[in-house]
């Protein structure tokens, strides 16, 4: 990078940290440390559940995954409005209302200690797990411009926002959180700009989405119901339903930011800011993929994007091989560049017989480089021993680092930086305040003043900051990290979600019946992942309908220790 570039990556990162220590003094009792002394307005809330929406994982992970699957994944988020909706009757006013620090201290009031600290340790697991990933994703971009082994960049990632987070608590996260996100959308914006001026004379905006359309890239429907298919309609729209449900009305990294807010009102509004905006923002980011793959329709790009694993190639006795293969690739690329380009310019004639000839070329064209990167990536494979090497990560840094101009290079790293702090201090803020309420304060000391607390949690904060970078260290090559994250959730959410409806909603439900159900959820949501090839999005559905059924069951036959749902 040039020297301009590492002085913004520096500027934005000194002043991001001092930024959130300066909030420490606003953190001095345990209530302003766990929620900011229930203080904060609606549309802080809302920006800052926004920003750790919009993660480094979004930027790298999604781009990406658009480059190589075009705008699927939106369908995912069909379902948010409905869910954001639902929480706001069903979670908020319960929570809210009860003066709580976690959303599992609930449980115990409702039904007993077991459930809710056996709820809270599956939240610790899955949420602990998530943020690696959400290390590792700027770590790929940071391992790359510094040529840093992968620990390395980890610690340097996720320690300073330990370090913030440690010292301000909620209030650092969420106001630091308010000016990332501007950041972000910034980077964003600008990058999508630089790839629309990046296509060639000739080729207009219209050109290119047509040519991308035929690709089925501009999908954003797909009403086929196959519960082996990872995005589809149904599965946005059903599944992905109970996953957000789970996630934003039961995950304790989100409930945390509602409680907040100064009154139930405004923590409906701060939900229902994200039910407005978060799918025009997914969108810009998948377009962003998009564009990468019509930008490098018409600008050369490399046959691998990591360049860790090319050079492991070039150096192993399958580098003949890999050269041989770049070679076909180079003759395969000139002639899908053709034929892309005599789609823009059949599309132009409006002579639809020639448009079907040209686009029946141009999709054998593309077939031919997909296949031929594909044995590239088989060469790879068995030449690093990496049976799961996939460089869809690596295709939005090369593009940054390689096609930008000095200046916006480090703006854009700055914003995958911003991307991955607000997710990371979110997290780590929730992790440490379900560690200290649910587990130290409950068992360990259950009487001690906030001074003693605030130490705790601080070492809480900074031991789950490394347990995040040791994941970390594993997550960045098992391919799309936006699936990645979603897989480690959904293995969770559905039945917690299912307990909390348990407790919320059915008033004969037990302690027992919660307890055995939760356990019977994971049991069968297990079983699902490892033996079948249904998509991980119905996961949560099948672990929200087994403790519903087994909960409900075990309820009526012990109806003994019964508790009335309250707040």
């Amino acid at each position: 990078m040039h020297t301009l570039d590492w002085f913004i990556v520096g500027a934005y990162l000194t002043w991001i940290v001092w930024d959130g220590i300066r909030l420490t003094k606003h953190s001095t009792e345990i209530e302003g440390y766990f929620l900011a002394s229930r203080s904060l307005p609606w549309w802080a809330i809302g920006l800052s559940v926004m920003a750790t929406q919009l993660s480094a994982i979004t930027m790298i992970g999604t781009t990406g995954q658009a480059y190589d699957n075009g705008m699927r994944f939106l369908q995912m988020y069909y379902a948010l409005p409905v869910a954001m909706i639902l929480i706001s009757v069903l979670f908020v006013p319960f929570f809210h209302n009860a003066h709580i620090y976690t959303a599992y201290e609930y449980l115990e009031r409702r039904f007993d200690a077991k459930t809710r600290s056996f709820t809270s340790l599956l939240f610790l697991l899955s949420r602990g797990m998530s943020c690696g990933v959400v290390i590792s994703a700027p770590a790929v971009v940071m391992s790359i411009v510094l040529g840093w082994n992968l620990p390395l960049t980890c610690l340097a990632i996720g320690l300073p926002t330990a370090v913030y987070t440690m010292f301000g608590g909620v209030q650092a996260v969420a106001w630091t959180d308010v000016k990332q996100m501007v950041l972000i959308v910034f980077g964003l914006v600008a990058v999508f700009i630089a790839l629309v001026l990046g296509l060639p004379d000739g080729i207009g905006l219209t050109d290119a989405l047509g040519v991308a359309g035929v690709t089925g890239r501009l999908q954003t429907f797909d009403f086929s119901f196959d519960l082996t298919k990872q995005y589809t309609f149904w599965s946005g729209t059903i599944a992905a339903l109970f996953l957000f449900l789970s996630y934003f009305g039961t995950d304790q990294s989100q409930v945390q930011r509602y409680l907040t807010a100064k009154s139930v009102g405004e923590a409906r509004t701060s939900l229902l800011m994200s039910a407005y905006w978060k799918i025009p923002l997914q969108a810009l980011v998948l377009l962003v993929g998009v564009f990468l793959f019509l930008f490098y329709l018409f600008t050369p790009p490399p046959l691998v994007f990591n360049p860790v694993h090319e050079k492991t190639v070039r150096a192993s006795a399958r580098a003949a091989d890999y050269e041989a293969t770049e070679a076909k690739f180079a003759t395969a690329y000139d002639a899908r560049k053709q034929a892309a380009t005599s789609l823009a310019e059949a599309r132009r004639s409006g002579d639809t017989q020639r448009v079907a000839q040209a686009a029946a070329e141009f999709t054998s064209r593309d077939a031919e480089v997909v296949g031929i990167r594909k044995e590239a990536t088989a060469i790879v494979r068995e030449a690093s021993g990496d049976r799961s090497f996939s460089d869809v990560n690596y295709v939005f840094p090369t593009f940054v680092m390689t096609h930008l101009p000095v200046g916006l290079v480090g703006l854009i790293i700055a914003a995958i930086f911003a991307a991955a702090m607000s997710t990371i201090s979110a997290e780590l803020a929730s992790l440490s305040t379900a560690t200290v309420i649910d587990f130290y304060r409950r068992y360990a000391k259950t009487e001690a003043d906030d001074a003693h607390y605030l130490r705790v949690s601080k070492i809480a904060t900074g031991a789950w900051g490394v347990f995040a970078c040791i994941v970390a260290i594993y997550a960045a090559e098992i391919g799309s990290l936006i699936e990645v994250v979603n897989r480690f959730g959904s293995f969770f959410y559905g039945s917690i979600l299912g307990v909390f409806l348990l407790a919320v909603g059915f008033s004969r439900a037990t302690a027992n019946g919660a307890f055995v159900g939760l356990i019977a959820g994971m049991g069968t949501v297990a079983y699902v992942a490892f033996n079948t090839n249904i998509a991980f999005l119905w996961h949560n559905v099948v672990g929200v309908v087994a403790v519903l059924v087994v909960g409900g069951l075990v309820s009526l036959v012990d109806p003994a220790g019964r508790r009335e749902a309250r707040a």
